[in-house]
């Protein structure tokens, strides 16, 4: 096929050999097999933020590190250079929690190093030697649906152990190889402790397991993984061997509103006042 223009410096510099072809066509990326060190690979190409279809992003970067004071200030206009730097974190995001979670013994595709908008990775194979399928593709007996689901809450457990929540986990963002499934699709990944909607992501996550695997074994449907996982997380209590029952009590004391409004309250005056710090363009510095 004809060289895609995101691929060519790579083919130049000799990290992609060969343009085998296209394998899917997305909203945040392109993903192409190719050839690369003797062994043919997946070559993800994302596109750049005016073309991709992925909505709140913000809601999702929440939390992660940003380089410098310069970088945070640009972030919070929202100008050229502060797109820029979103760009740069949502390319470099999937590649960093791939490394990760790779060294937390979860399931993904091993990488192989991001190019400017390229990430080369695995390719993913089932037991045939051809593309693994997703999982919502593969037909699931009793058995193979409650092992299957058993294992995807214990790798949602070990992200969460290493940091991290998926945040668009689905039976869309799994593959199936010869040994069972494969996590893809990183680059929204959240940070478990510094995003305040790391608990909601979890939740969704492990719920949309629920509903898949549920659609064989219903009784899957009654778990609580997300709740029991995040009250263990939240109190230290969680390790990647940490059995977890599915069970979880809620509490039944009455909420105290007007003390989470407070701290929500407390937590916007000490970002305008981190705001005002870094800008000195900022109203309370003029």
């Amino acid at each position: 096929m004809k060289i895609p223009k995101i691929l060519q410096p790579l083919v130049e510099d000799g990290v992609i050999d060969t343009v085998l072809g296209q394998l899917q066509s997305g909203k945040e990326a392109n993903i192409y097999l190719v050839r690369s060190g003797g062994a043919t690979r997946c070559a993800k190409a994302y596109k750049e933020a005016k073309h991709r279809g992925f909505h709140k992003l913000a809601e999702y970067q929440e939390g992660r590190k940003v380089r410098g004071s310069r970088d945070a200030r640009a972030m919070a206009r929202r100008g050229r250079h502060g797109r820029e730097v979103e760009e740069t974190q949502w390319k470099n995001a999937e590649v960093e929690a791939l490394y990760r979670l790779a060294d937390a013994g979860v399931r993904v595709p091993v990488p192989y190093g991001v190019f400017d908008r390229v990430l080369l990775m695995e390719l993913v194979l089932d037991a045939e030697g051809n593309t693994a399928p997703q999982l919502h593709e593969v037909e699931l007996d009793l058995e193979t649906a409650r092992a299957w689901f058993a294992f995807m809450i214990r790798q949602i457990q070990r992200m969460l152990c290493a940091g991290l929540i998926h945040g668009d986990l689905s039976e869309y963002n799994v593959l199936v190889d010869a040994h069972g499934p494969v996590i893809i699709d990183l680059p929204q990944a959240v940070n478990a402790a510094g995003n305040n909607n790391a608990f909601r992501m979890l939740q969704r996550d492990v719920n949309n397991m629920r509903a898949t695997f549920g659609r064989v074994d219903p009784t899957l449907l009654e778990t609580q993984y997300a709740h029991e996982m995040w009250d263990l997380f939240a109190n230290g209590d969680l390790t990647p061997e940490t059995p977890l029952t599915g069970h979880f009590v809620h509490s039944e004391e009455t909420p105290d509103v007007d003390g989470v409004l407070d701290e929500i309250e407390d937590a916007r005056l000490e970002h305008e006042a981190l705001l005002a710090a870094l800008d000195p363009t900022h109203p309370e510095n003029q």
